[in-house]
């Protein structure tokens, strides 16, 4: 004889309340992509990341830069080294 199956419902899952989209401070256009820079705090610090936008696609490029001028920097060498 099977023994019946115990089932116990579970509290759903909780929902994320404060997701964080992102908050594009800058948008240029560099060598044939667009450069966004992304503006975000930890621990009431600004820290930036930098998302390209090219032909096949979007990539985070930067995923974390003290300053805008580093993030610039760091995604304008990415876009160099990686597309051309």
């Amino acid at each position: 004889q099977r023994r019946p199956v115990r089932t116990t419902l579970l509290p759903p899952s909780p929902m994320i309340l404060d997701p964080e989209y992102p908050h594009i401070v800058l948008s240029y256009a560099y060598r044939g992509t667009r450069i966004e820079l992304d503006q975000s705090k930890l621990h009431g610090s600004p820290i930036y990341a930098a998302w390209v936008n090219y032909a096949a696609g979007t990539a985070l490029a930067v995923p974390k830069a003290w300053t805008r001028s580093e993030a610039l920097q760091r995604a304008q060498r990415w876009v160099d080294r990686k597309l051309f």
